[in-house]
């Protein structure tokens, strides 16, 4: 058998050395996961009407979040610790006042003919808002609406609205229907 130099490599050990390369690069190396928000879209339901009717304004409750990731709720300067108490506020209306959402009767298992919010939560930003800032205020404004959820749940069955059965679980959404509505990024505050 011939003898081969010292130095050189066959073409067949050369591609096992670029295969065993490339298998320790795809190893070694780490993959950027997307990650993204867990929400779930509301059904589908063909029997509702598209309604043609105006909203009134007392019925949308506007929070607004600048370039400058401040937070104007309704036209007032917030903190986003504050946003929670106010949105609860917004939602149950406990006083029906004239300024807060109207409330119109709605029969609902478990709890019978009860008066339900006409309330929308229109989530405004810029488009130079932060990312951090806009998941902090959505999940207040998502956290005020599991607590209401969980406060007529805790009154209405006796325990949390996590423990409830599914039916009860949506008679308690009917009762507080989260409708956040989130619009478009504007150029409103200086962003970009």
């Amino acid at each position: 058998m011939p003898k081969r130099p010292t130095g050189q490599f066959s073409a067949a050990s050369m591609a096992d050395i670029a295969f065993l390369l490339l298998i320790f690069f795809l190893v070694a190396t780490t993959m950027d996961i997307d990650s993204g928000l867990s929400r779930q879209m509301p059904p589908y339901n063909p029997d509702q009407e598209e309604s043609t009717d105006l909203i009134k304004e007392r019925n949308v409750y506007v929070v607004l979040i600048n370039s400058n990731d401040q937070i104007l709720v309704e036209g007032k300067q917030l903190n986003v610790r504050m946003i929670r108490e106010a949105a609860k506020e917004f939602i149950v209306n406990p006083a029906n006042k004239e300024n807060l959402p109207e409330k119109t009767p709605k029969e609902i298992d478990f709890f019978g003919e009860v008066m339900v919010s006409k309330g929308i939560i229109s989530l405004q930003n810029d488009r130079g808002t932060s990312y951090g800032m806009y998941i902090k205020v959505q999940n207040e404004l998502i956290a005020a609406y599991n607590e209401v959820r969980d406060e007529v749940s805790m009154r209405k069955f006796g325990k949390h609205y996590v423990d409830l059965t599914k039916e009860k679980q949506d008679a308690v959404k009917k009762y507080y229907p989260q409708i956040i509505s989130e619009a478009e990024p504007k150029n409103i505050g200086g962003g970009n």
